[in-house]
């Protein structure tokens, strides 16, 4: 069955997490002992990634895996995990589905997260920790940006996304703020548009250095530079340095 916050009246002993970034607030948590299940994406922190039971991907996780770890509480995204699959677990255990596409959407998932796991004070925290962070972003001028996910090919983020709040924040006017979600693009419509910075990120497509070499030659004027990911897209803890990050990023430019 879904639950809420308040659906939910016991605190989960055996709990399945099937989105990376959750996984990584469940150990901010605290809930190692908790914690009986994860995907391979799940590579933080690293010792969960090494040692935690694996249940396949974000896209195609085990069923039949999942059924005999008994969980009492699967945490699953509406983004990243197949509606088909959920709906099957969901027959059977207690599912969580989040739906994450901003910052507020984000410090809320936290604080539920936070009551259903008993972990209320750990989730006010990381909460306070996150909105006083990012109070300290310093923003000189809004910056016309791109960001790409993907080649061959190129895609980009829309409005409706978790990213693009994420660029906002750092002190970027997102290009395809107009679009939905994650549209594809090519080089010419870069060249229109004046674009004075295109990031690349780290994933889910692994941009690196020739990357940018091989963009440069068809945007001479526009600086490209390699994006962490994981700071634009993961909500969670991984919030509470995405500040910092995002200063560096904009110091170097």
């Amino acid at each position: 069955m879904f639950i809420t916050q308040s659906t939910f009246t016991h605190t989960p002993k055996r709990i399945i997490s099937l989105v990376p970034s959750i996984t990584e607030l469940l150990y901010s948590f605290g809930l190692e002992a908790e914690t009986i299940g994860i995907t391979k994406f799940c590579v933080h922190p690293t010792h969960w990634h090494k040692n935690k039971k694996r249940i396949g991907g974000t896209k195609n996780v085990q069923i039949e895996t999942i059924q005999k770890l008994q969980p009492d509480l699967i945490i699953c995204s509406k983004e990243e995990n197949i509606q088909e699959q959920i709906d099957l677990l969901a027959a059977d255990f207690p599912v969580l589905l989040t739906d994450v596409k901003n910052y507020d959407d984000a410090l809320q998932m936290i604080l539920t997260l936070g009551k259903i796991c008993n972990k209320e004070n750990e989730a006010v925290q990381i909460t306070n920790t996150i909105q006083n962070n990012f109070s300290k972003i310093i923003i000189k001028q809004k910056i016309n940006a791109a960001y790409l996910i993907w080649k061959n090919p190129y895609m980009t983020i829309g409005g409706d996304t978790f990213i693009h709040d994420m660029l906002l924040k750092a002190g970027f006017n997102n290009l395809y703020e107009n679009k939905n979600r994650y549209p594809e693009i090519t080089i010419a419509e870069l060249q229109a548009a004046n674009c004075q910075l295109l990031l690349l990120s780290s994933e889910p497509y692994p941009f690196a250095q020739k990357h940018i070499k091989e963009l440069q030659l068809f945007l001479p004027n526009t600086k490209i530079l390699l994006a962490d990911g994981e700071f634009f897209s993961w909500y969670g803890s991984r919030m509470v340095d995405a500040p910092q990050y995002f200063n560096t990023l904009l110091q170097s430019l």
